[in-house]
């Protein structure tokens, strides 16, 4: 017992180093991508309720030379997992978007190119951040006038916060997802044995009616 809580607490450990990291890596995480005249394509990011969330987008200059490629207006729409929209923008070339999660879920954000003819692509930067990395700690930095070392202390103990809190995000889900197994499997455990009584109910009707057929095939 004393050794598997000492393997459990390691694997807790393990986990919030890796997700240090993972969220080290993201802080300076974008994306950019092609659009396509008349193409929708959205972007889901799961993000826990009371949690910071904010993002920016633009068109990307064109590359000189390349007919198809253009500085054109997009759309963008950013809802929560039951459809509840925080931005909307409509041909626009760029913009900002920020608000605070009211649930947990995958929030998306979805971009839309208007159709034209001849076809024409837009290139679109989009940067999306939430929790720690929504924080902008370069203006911290400035209105503390602090060290270089005390604003990573800083980021650390805001992460490990934000870990310490997804490892109970976590934990509900997991108590959840062993709720519905459960749940489901006696319900699987029932159905199979209806299916077993019908079976047998069916296989006794037949036997019985065979019986009666051979019987009377000897009375004849």
């Amino acid at each position: 017992m004393v050794a598997y809580i000492t393997m459990w607490r390691w694997s807790c450990w393990l986990i919030v180093i890796m997700l240090i990291f993972e969220s080290g890596s993201k802080m300076a995480e974008s994306m950019r991508f092609d659009m396509h005249s008349g193409e929708t394509k959205c972007i889901s990011e799961d993000v826990k309720a009371d949690t910071m969330s904010v993002g920016s987008y633009s068109i990307v200059d064109p590359i000189k030379g390349d007919p198809n490629v253009t500085v054109r207006f997009f759309g963008l729409q950013v809802t929560s997992p039951h459809g509840v929209s925080y931005h909307y923008g409509d041909k626009v070339e760029k913009g900002t978007f920020a608000f605070t999660a009211s649930e947990n879920g995958p929030y998306s954000a979805c971009f839309w190119s208007p159709l034209h003819k001849p076809p024409l692509t837009t290139i679109v930067e989009f940067d999306w951040r939430s929790g720690v990395e929504a924080r902008d700690w370069s203006n911290v930095a400035k209105k503390g006038n602090i060290e270089a070392m005390e604003i990573e202390l800083r980021k650390l103990s805001v992460t490990v916060r934000n870990v310490h809190a997804e490892m109970y995000y976590l934990r509900d889900r997991e108590e959840e997802m062993q709720e519905l197994n459960l749940s489901t499997n006696s319900e699987m455990a029932i159905m199979g044995f209806l299916s077993l009584v019908v079976c047998v109910s069916v296989a006794g009707l037949q036997s019985w009616h065979l019986r009666n057929y051979f019987e009377r095939k000897k009375l004849l």
